[in-house]
């Protein structure tokens, strides 16, 4: 089986540490950052347009290879099954995920109902984590990837890794967060401190701040760009570059840019 944290790791080189591979190969980050942005961006467009047009077609065209269905492996997922809990459904992250995959990989997306994104309703969903959990193991799944960090933020590290672990002896299935998980890579790539980038205000984004710092990663700041939570999907790309630039020139010493949130269209805007 091809373990997603590999997979993962990969996918959150783009978004975390996109930017700074870049700056090590063509000057300082902050250098990039104050270079002149483009007046406008070819083909960007909401996330809803996405998922109603060419994102559709690209899960359409991925579903012979990477079946929805649980149960054992077959031929088109021969290297595993992967169960993938999303908060919202309104989302192209699954799309973009997919279309990074090798083949061979089966995907099992079950979905939780987030309307509000306040402390209130992220610390009540642990029971409806725990439910699609556990029917993502009933489906023999290999790995479950638990997304939607800020629930497991608001927790603490420690309250989040017996929670979890609790879950992995329970269902008897390895799983892990996304916050656990970007944890890691930040670790791996030797990133010591963050520019953190959300749509959320600053009673939360103050939490996700001491998330990262009680796991040895220290933050110059936590911004939230103001938008209701509901039309998170429909900020421009280009508002989210405009802000995270902004933020950045603002701040200084930040080794990478985090943004927390998979309904932030930030994919397009990696390289820029």
């Amino acid at each position: 089986v091809v373990k997603w944290r590999v997979l993962n790791y990969y996918r959150s080189q783009m978004f975390v540490g996109g930017g700074v591979r870049a700056a090590r190969n063509s000057g300082t980050l902050e250098g990039r950052m104050k270079k002149a942005v483009s007046n406008s961006m070819p083909g960007v467009f909401g996330r809803r347009q996405f998922l109603k047009g060419a994102g559709l077609a690209g899960l359409c065209a991925a579903l012979p290879a990477l079946p929805f269905l649980g149960g054992s492996a077959n031929a088109s997922n021969w290297r595993g099954l992967v169960g993938c809990v999303k908060p919202r459904a309104d989302s192209s992250s699954l799309v973009e995920m997919i279309r990074l995959l090798p083949e061979g990989i089966g995907i099992v997306p079950v979905y939780l109902d987030f309307a509000y994104g306040t402390r209130e309703e992220l610390s009540n969903s642990y029971g409806n984590y725990e439910k699609n959990v556990a029917y993502l193991a009933s489906q023999h799944c290999d790995l479950i990837s638990i997304e939607g960090a800020p629930p497991f933020m608001i927790l603490g590290r420690d309250g989040e890794t017996k929670l979890v672990d609790g879950w992995k002896e329970k269902y008897k299935t390895d799983m892990f967060t996304s916050s656990q998980n970007q944890i890691n890579v930040l670790k791996a790539m030797k990133i010591k401190s963050i520019l953190g980038i959300t749509a959320f205000g600053p009673d939360l984004n103050r939490s996700y701040a001491k998330y990262f710092e009680d796991s040895g990663v220290g933050v110059v700041a936590m911004e939230g760009i103001d938008v209701a939570f509901q039309s998170i999907p429909d900020v421009p790309s280009e508002t989210i570059y405009s802000f995270i630039k902004e933020k950045f020139l603002k701040h200084s010493g930040a080794e990478a840019i985090y943004v927390l949130g998979s309904s932030l269209d930030v994919l397009r805007i990696v390289q820029i």
